[in-house]
């Protein structure tokens, strides 16, 4: 199978957010990575790092139709899903839709609504619908949720559910940039001028058509053993009290296909799995007792060292 589309495309994606984030190509990568898979992604790290302003560039370079959400705690359901509101003209209730009729979504600091708006967006999220006034309206696709949130502040936010943080199909940590990424962003224009400048690189057609060429990306029966084996010690291992469902099962293979067809290749390795574990894997696990910050990542990184690598593949 010819996998030069989906390297000619991420090409252009990185090059294109590259212009307004900075040293970040990894990142970039994985956000077009869960939107190749249909899932949604959920950028958490200090303020001020771009979390914003990389999914504002990456929904510039995708094109669709983009929507932005500031969360609130007095922000409504309805806010986001529409209402059916009276028409005195035609004497008639009309819908009126709200911004989750979009195809990206940015939830920007999505822990600061209430649970009630919070699970407003579950519907969306997993079915890609949503229910008004016991009407269900089908959302466009693609359709995709990109949310942020601060880790470091408690007042005035609500934590996400185990349910809904379940259906992010990776958790992303931007981090700082390096002194010499930092200085070259300080010198230059605002990245918001820069980013409304941006012009799509990569057509919706172009993005159906790798998601159809997606499950012709073949993985080894030795590489799928060696998956499951990860998927496994996180349910069996004692330092974890919540292993990874079956969905989370799925979006690690789903994402492995993907990151071998980005680099080039149409069947799988071992590294493509271990490479994305961390993302799709560290926000669906729980450790027993109090944790630090980087706790997950640490016990998901000894738990990779602890399982042996397949060292011959079998390419099908």
């Amino acid at each position: 199978m010819d996998v030069s589309l989906f390297t000619s495309c991420r090409q252009r994606v990185v090059d294109n957010c590259s212009k307004v984030i900075v040293g970040k190509e990894d990142a970039i990568q994985l956000v077009f990575t869960c939107f190749l898979c249909s899932g949604h992604v959920l950028l958490e790290d200090v303020p001020g790092t771009g979390k914003t302003m990389l999914l504002r560039a990456f929904s510039k370079t995708i094109g669709g139709k983009f929507k932005r959400i500031q969360f609130t705690p007095d922000l409504l359901p309805s806010d986001l899903t529409g209402i059916n509101f009276y028409n005195q003209k035609t004497g008639d209730f009309q819908f009126r839709e709200g911004p989750l009729f979009s195809n990206i979504i940015l939830a920007d600091e999505i822990n600061r609504a209430t649970p009630r708006t919070q699970s407003s967006l579950l519907e969306a999220m997993e079915e890609r619908q949503i229910s008004v006034d016991g009407t269900t309206t089908q959302l466009e696709e693609p359709f995709m949720v990109m949310a942020t949130q601060n880790p470091l502040e408690n007042y005035g936010t609500f934590p996400l559910p185990e349910a809904q943080i379940d259906r992010f199909f990776m958790k992303l940590k931007l981090g700082y940039m390096n002194r010499e990424e930092e200085l070259s962003v300080i010198r230059r224009p605002s990245s918001s001028q820069i980013v409304e400048t941006l012009e799509c690189v990569v057509s919706l057609e172009e993005i159906e058509q790798l998601k159809q060429m997606i499950p012709q990306i073949q993985m080894s029966d030795e590489v799928a053993d060696y998956l499951m084996e990860i998927v496994t010690r996180t349910r069996t291992d004692s330092r974890f009290t919540l292993g990874v469902s079956t969905r989370g099962a799925i979006a690690l293979y789903k994402a492995s296909q993907v990151t071998a067809a980005l680099s080039g290749r149409d069947y799988v390795l071992p590294e493509d799995v271990r490479y994305v574990t961390p993302y799709v894997l560290g926000h669906r696990i729980a450790s027993g007792g109090p944790t630090r910050a980087g706790d997950v990542e640490e016990y998901i990184a000894k738990l990779l060292s602890e399982i042996p690598v397949p060292l011959e593949t079998i390419r099908k």
